[in-house]
């Protein structure tokens, strides 16, 4: 009996170690296949002279919400690069190493890597721009193909999109990087790359290039008849006295006969200019700076008179005069010295909050502040949204000091008090409802359509968020700390002394070039285009009478604690 038995055990144990050896050979086999998939077959080395390529931790994708749930509190890890190969490896491998590492650790959000030369071929035969494909150009903190503005898209991100957003804001050149990242210009100022380097393809448009590890895929916008091209973010700075030795310090100056505000701007585009100073026939080109302040603007309807009545003198003049008002523009060009933001470089021991009711302008103000304090903000949650068009803040963690502000719709006492200081943003609750309601149906920055503003869901929603508008207010009135009321309406009217005050309170020094650089990048590609709106008035007379109730009391309580009272045209509507 104990013969067959033991025998019995022994063949157990060998099932099991033969077992264990099969599972191991299986995950062996199985990460060796990915690495290879993963690698990029390339017939020569880097070419000697390039610098290394960059490693960039890639970024957690974003848990997706539906519906019209409350707002989830996630965090996600980053996980680390890790280092590691031999130096018994084939030929084909240390061509690419470093790259194929870094593709490997984008490979689990992009899954796009083409398997082969032929198919990096077909793409680039197959893909269909409005534009022109110039080729890989090399991008890294060296060296940049493209200084102008940048978009972010970790998730839709297409050739098409790159080139309009690049053509709209007046530059030649639209580039592409990772996938996800847009850059834009009017010079290439990097050396080219080997198309190999150039594998990624758009994260929203699987047949097109997009760049890869500190390599851009540049294309050449299609071009538009001069007088014709369509910017945006353009903004009439005012008119200004200058005299002729001020405005010949202007580093591009440009005489044209039928010179016109239009071509004068595009003058100024083409050279990467974020000011155009124009007067009949002369235009000028110029950084923002403090010569542009508002303080020192005077009546536009003296450039308009002076201009009509010395057209003629100045048309025979070939040079500017010794005194005269020139009209002043912000052309679509991003300023640098606002472009480029940073973490605190030291850990701040206070939490200040920029506290808001959803859809009340969260996201631009916190855009306007980075823009002009250069520091990131943070966010008590996670959007995944937000992340992936620039907002590197939010996957921080929100209580880890290195963020300028952290962004926050909470109005419980316990979480009010977690904060030592906070921004209140109030924004009209009409407004703010259906800015919400919109983000909720389409996105931060769609809109939602009529069927869903005459279902059911939305007298549903109002009647649990308009509540939720007064009790977030006076939850911070009575709880906060320290607190700034900001009213959007009056960041809207007074955007300049608004954000002084902005700054002041969060104690950080700006200079008025950076808040002139600011205030001509201030909608960035972070604010919803007000031209769609509902076909009839989502509000009812209940509706109404309930939000007016709610907007008297708030008025009360901000007057009762010495703060200003809202905007007056909250009531009547």
């Amino acid at each position: 009996m104990l013969v067959p038995l033991y025998k019995l055990l022994c063949f157990l144990k060998k099932t099991q170690m033969l077992l264990l050896c099969l599972g191991i050979a299986y995950l062996m086999a199985g990460s060796i296949l990915l690495l290879q998939r993963s690698t990029i077959r390339v017939v020569q080395t880097n070419p000697a002279g390039l610098p290394p390529l960059l490693s960039l931790a890639a970024p957690p994708a974003a848990r997706e919400t539906t519906g019209l749930g409350t707002r989830t509190r996630s965090r996600w890890a980053t996980a680390q690069a890790a280092s590691g190969g031999g130096s018994n490896v084939n030929q084909q491998w240390s061509g690419s190493r470093s790259l194929g590492v870094q593709h490997l650790h984008r490979r689990w959000f992009h899954n796009l890597l083409p398997e082969s030369p032929e198919q990096r071929v077909s793409l680039l035969r197959n893909s269909r721009h409005k534009g022109t494909y110039i080729g890989c150009f090399l991008h890294n903190s060296s060296e940049r193909a493209l200084g102008g503005t940048m978009l972010y898209d970790l998730r839709k991100m297409t050739s098409t999109l790159c080139q309009d957003t690049c053509s709209e804001s007046g530059y030649q050149f639209a580039g592409l990087e990772y996938g996800a990242e847009c850059h834009c210009g009017n010079r290439i100022s990097s050396p080219k790359a080997p198309e190999e380097d150039c594998s990624l393809v758009c994260r929203g448009e699987r047949g097109s290039p997009c760049g890869g590890v500190g390599r851009l895929s540049i294309y050449k916008v299609e071009e538009q008849l001069p007088g014709h091209r369509k910017f945006r973010n353009i903004y009439h700075r005012g008119c200004f006295k200058m005299t002729k030795s001020t405005i010949g310090t202007f580093p591009v100056y440009s005489f044209q006969p039928n010179l016109t505000m239009q071509s004068c701007i595009e003058t100024c585009t083409d050279k990467e200019l974020p000011l155009a100073v124009f007067r009949k026939p002369h235009c000028f080109c110029t950084q923002t700076s403090s010569l542009f302040s508002v303080s020192q603007a005077e009546d536009k309807q003296l450039c308009l008179e002076r201009s009509d009545l010395n057209h003629t003198a100045a048309a025979a003049s070939t040079g500017p005069a010794e005194h005269n008002h020139y009209q002043v523009y912000h052309t679509p060009v991003l300023d640098s010295r606002c472009k480029e933001r940073m973490f605190l470089p030291q850990r701040s021991a206070s939490l200040v909050a920029l506290s808001s009711f959803p859809g009340a302008g969260n996201t631009w103000v916190r855009h306007l502040i980075e823009l002009v304090t250069g520091f990131y903000t943070g966010s008590f949650y996670f959007d995944g949204t937000l992340y992936n068009r620039g907002f590197k803040g939010e996957k921080d963690y929100w209580k880890s000091g290195r963020s300028i502000c952290v962004k926050t719709h909470e109005s419980g006492q316990r979480d009010i008090q977690m904060f030592d200081s906070a921004i209140l943003l109030i924004r009209n609750p009409y407004r703010s409802l259906m800015a919400e309601f919109n983000r909720k149906c389409a996105g931060h920055l769609g809109h939602a359509t009529d069927a869903q503003w005459s279902s059911k869901e939305w007298p549903e929603f109002v009647s649990s968020y308009a509540p939720w508008w007064a009790s977030h207010t006076l939850g911070w009135l009575k709880f906060g700390r320290r607190l700034l009321v900001v009213h959007y309406e009056e960041l809207q009217r007074s955007l300049l002394p608004q954000l002084r005050l902005i700054a002041a309170f969060l104690n950080v020094s700006i200079t008025e070039e950076r808040l002139l650089c600011a205030q001509s990048n201030q909608d960035g590609h972070f604010r919803r285009s007000g031209a769609q709106q509902p076909s009839t008035d989502p509000f009812t007379p209940d509706m109404r009478q309930m939000i007016d109730s709610f907007i008297l009391s708030v008025d009360q309580v901000l007057r009762s604690r010495n703060f200003s009272g809202l905007p007056q045209d909250y009531l009547p509507r």
